[in-house]
């Protein structure tokens, strides 16, 4: 004779797609709510109405359904922009510290175990790659403004890329700290009404004292010659 919770018991009585979020289905048990699952999960799972189920094997559809959630919210921190490895290692730590809801009680994390599944389904699907976030940042960093790449490289670097990584990225870069200076002082220059403080902002940029002030002569002998 079987435990009792081994019994198949436990009927699933009811899927409905919920109202704020189409893409997530509330599952009942015997007139119940008890869990949300994706729609893809429900049809990998193989969840329908009538099935039956232990409570043992309701348990493990209850941690999918925590997979689930876990998984499209760290989805989205890394469709905002690209993320390193350890970037989305940190965030889904955060997701394993005790927190509080909104009405104040105390909510305990997540398992660490679940984070290493959602983070090597992220990672599998291509969805995290230091590759890939190092060529972002690079390129997102020059349309923004110019940078040194002694900074990018720091930068990367405190984001928690591998320096094979940061040394190929920076090898296939078309990016030079010459050009880098000169754009940011055509851009920059009338507003530094001393230039000490243009070579500053430059040196806060990344770039050494004596490339600055070479670039900035360069730049103000051809405003010279131009008047």
């Amino acid at each position: 004779m079987h435990a009792p919770e081994q019994e198949f018991s436990l009927k699933i009585t009811g899927i409905s797609v919920q109202a704020r979020d189409k893409s997530r289905v509330n599952v009942s048990v015997n007139g119940k709510y008890r869990f949300s699952l994706d729609i893809h999960q429900v049809a990998e799972l193989g969840i329908r109405t009538g099935k039956e189920y232990t409570e043992a094997q309701l348990r493990a559809l209850e941690e999918e359904s925590l997979f689930g959630k876990l998984y499209t919210r760290t989805l989205e921190y890394c469709f905002v922009r690209p993320r390193s490895r350890r970037e989305v290692k940190d965030y889904l730590y955060r997701k394993t510290r005790p927190r509080r809801d909104k009405n104040g009680q105390q909510k305990s994390g997540v398992s660490v175990e679940l984070t290493e599944r959602v983070f090597d389904r992220l990672v599998a699907k291509g969805y995290v790659d230091d590759l890939k976030f190092a060529e972002f940042w690079v390129e997102n960093r020059n349309q923004r403004k110019g940078s040194s790449m002694r900074r990018l490289s720091s930068e990367l670097a405190a984001k928690g890329v591998d320096r094979s990584i940061i040394d190929q990225i920076v090898s296939q870069s078309d990016r030079n700290d010459a050009s880098e200076i000169q754009k940011i002082i055509a851009k920059k220059y009338r507003r530094y009404d001393d230039p000490q403080k243009l070579l500053a902002y430059l040196a806060r940029l990344g770039f050494s004292y004596d490339d600055s002030r070479q670039a900035v002569s360069v730049y103000e002998a051809s405003l010279a010659d131009s008047v």
